[in-house]
């Protein structure tokens, strides 16, 4: 079945949304898609509205070559829950560039969101991506896009999940579905990514939140950091996991993150 089309941004937006109740919001990390929340679309739908949708630039989202801010891809985002009806009420939930865009919707619309969940955490800007933006561009003219790609993936996750028969299927489900991407619009991504910083909007945050990192999680660094400026801000370390630790035990990061929005009083029964 074809996924809805937003295109309230002006661009077109691939979302999936399920269930019913107040809304929850999911933007996937690089190189992912929306798939990453698989499991957690199946359990919180019975709960909630979940929304997760494909960042432009991925998963069957639009991918421009014209350069575009981080700000650009939260007006995205907004625009998806302008057509799904979402005025407030809403969880927004993100990892990694996902984390960093849902902080920055959390800081800029607190009428919308009631409560921030972020895994990886990152609020500064972040210098390290030349080097996969020239990597793309050079393994998609040798066509050889979809090994880096995979590769890519890999590096999201332990190494030591990424090796299980699940973790192996999974990622190359991935990469499968990465067959369109283009270098020139996920370059376009990163350069967003790199410039970006919501640091200054912190000092007036009261948003509930919860940062979560997994013990082998590149990011635990800057997510400790940014933990540290959110005075009011929960941070939970997940065990022997990665990056995207939601995905290799969602069964712990679940069952944290119920708990974080039942102690605020936004878990429905």
């Amino acid at each position: 079945m074809a996924m809805p089309i937003s295109r309230a941004n002006g661009i077109d937006v691939s979302y999936e949304a399920a269930g019913s109740g107040p809304a929850m919001v999911f933007i996937h990390p690089l190189p992912f898609d929306h798939n990453v929340w698989l499991y957690q679309q199946a359990r919180f739908s019975a709960h909630f509205r979940t929304i997760a949708m494909d960042l432009r630039g991925w998963g069957a989202s639009a991918k421009p070559s014209e350069a575009f801010t981080l700000e650009d891809m939260g007006r995205d985002i907004m625009g998806v829950l302008r057509d799904e009806g979402v005025t407030g009420d809403a969880i927004v939930v993100g990892c990694s560039i996902g984390s960093k865009i849902a902080l920055m919707l959390a800081c800029d619309h607190p009428d919308v969101f009631k409560a921030a969940v972020l895994i990886g955490g990152n609020s500064g800007p972040q210098n390290q991506f030349d080097h996969r933006i020239a990597a793309y561009r050079d393994h998609a003219e040798r066509g050889e896009l979809r090994d880096y790609h995979y590769g890519h993936l890999r590096y999201g996750v332990s190494t030591k999940w990424a090796d299980t028969p699940l973790g192996t299927y999974l990622l190359n489900t991935f990469a499968d579905r990465g067959r369109h991407l283009k270098a020139d619009s996920i370059a376009r991504v990163f350069q967003a990514l790199t410039v970006s910083d919501v640091t200054p909007k912190l000092p007036a945050y009261r948003t509930p939140t919860l940062i979560v990192n997994g013990e082998h999680d590149n990011a635990l660094k800057a997510g400790t950091k940014t933990a540290s400026l959110i005075p009011h801000c929960e941070h939970f370390i997940l065990k022997d996991a990665g990056h995207c630790c939601f995905i290799e035990d969602p069964e712990t990061f679940d069952a944290r993150m119920i708990s974080f929005l039942q102690k605020h009083g936004l878990m429905p029964d």
